[in-house]
């Protein structure tokens, strides 16, 4: 087996809360206590939903509560050739088209089918690149299993659920979901760890890998944490930001959210991390998100 290598990856659309830093501190515990490799990434994609100094922030955040990955941090947006390579990669193949559709269109589609799936309308009219969005045409067998280290087993058909999915926007954005494909693959991440709202992207996203004949990294995804009225924290739903003077109480309620067993109180971050590093165990995380 080759080296375990695992990644946070923050869009910087606003500051880390507690949702976010369980993610971060499990994946670094996972790649931690496999004596392998934790990278962090900058998913920045849309500039339109980034404040300014964001991302700034919140590497200033991962460096209080002493979460450091083993390089420099790298940024989607320094990474477009990748995307537009995989792309030609894929019109080569015949697996992509332009479709012109809008969100007004599609969601008439989707009240009068009840069915969340596209249709593939577009996929024989061979619109231009340019002014149109980029979907990816799906392969004859698009029904995949795997298997979550939480979650357990998995099966989608993406026939069913997504039908042909959108790889580069109209507006010329990169969609998520080939960015981070081949951000992983390029970064030789070998499992993703992060939160169950995003576990229905993941046969997407093993789809496409299989599209690009690109390795398949493991999945772990986390119970998400909720506040007061069931509802997940998250920058939409303005969950506090984290504060950094509390760093090590931060960890510990992270820690704890996670399942795992109460540690012995530590003077300070870096020797809580060694201790969790030793004491960490993935069978102690809920399913239940």
């Amino acid at each position: 087996m080759g080296e375990y290598v695992g990644r946070f990856a923050p869009s910087p659309s606003g500051a880390l809360h507690m949702g976010s830093l369980l993610a971060a501190l499990a994946s670094y515990l996972q790649a931690r206590s496999r004596r392998g490799r934790w990278l962090v990434r900058v998913e920045d994609l849309d500039p339109q939903r980034e404040p300014a100094g964001a991302d700034r922030d919140i590497l200033r955040c991962l460096c209080a509560h002493h979460l450091l990955g083993d390089a420099p941090p790298s940024y989607q947006s320094q990474r477009h050739p990748l995307y537009q390579h995989a792309l030609q990669q894929l019109r080569q193949n015949g697996r992509l088209y332009s479709c012109s559709c809008s969100r007004a269109e599609l969601k008439q589609t989707r009240l009068k089918t009840a069915s969340t799936a596209y249709d593939g309308r577009c996929s024989t009219r061979g619109l231009p690149t340019q002014t149109n969005a980029l979907r990816l045409r799906l392969a004859e067998h698009p029904k995949h299993h795997f298997i979550d280290a939480v979650a357990g087993l998995q099966t989608e058909d993406l026939r069913l659920t997504t039908g042909d999915f959108v790889l580069r926007r109209r507006d010329g954005l990169y969609a998520y979901q080939l960015a981070v494909v081949v951000d992983d693959a390029a970064q030789g991440i070998t499992e993703v760890v992060r939160g169950a709202d995003l576990l229905d992207n993941t046969a997407r996203q093993i789809h496409l890998q299989q599209s690009l004949s690109l390795n398949e990294p493991d999945y772990l995804h986390l119970p998400l944490l909720r506040d007061e009225h069931g509802q997940k924290l998250s920058k939409q739903n303005h969950a506090p930001a984290l504060d950094n003077s509390h760093a090590l109480k931060n960890l510990e309620c992270a820690w704890l959210a996670l399942g795992q067993q109460p540690l012995p109180q530590q003077p300070d971050c870096p020797s809580f991390l060694r201790e969790a590093t030793a004491a960490w165990r993935v069978e102690r995380i809920s399913a239940k998100a």
